[in-house]
């Protein structure tokens, strides 16, 4: 049994990714991202700080190909220590 996307690809897909605030978390998701993504362009990433300045909630909007390219994006992000959650 096959599952079926409901996403149709390629599509602009946007990704959420938590963490500490710091300049250096930005730095690092980007790197991360740009291994699957190599066309990242300008304005891909957004930043918003939390109310307290202690968490930043990141947005980078990726050209997703597939299911799996989007999974492997999440995966990767999702293994390093300073991402606290990626949706």
């Amino acid at each position: 049994m096959s599952e079926e996307s409901l996403i149709e690809f390629p599509c602009q897909f946007a990704i959420k990714v938590m963490g500490k605030n710091s300049t250096e978390f930005e730095a690092l998701v980007i790197s991360i991202v740009r291994q699957h993504v190599s066309d990242l362009g300008e304005g891909a990433v957004k930043n918003r700080p939390s109310s307290k300045g202690k968490f930043t909630s990141l947005t980078v909007t990726v050209n997703a190909t597939s299911q799996q390219h989007l999974d492997d994006i999440y995966r990767a992000l999702t293994a390093s220590k300073q991402v606290l959650m990626a949706l």
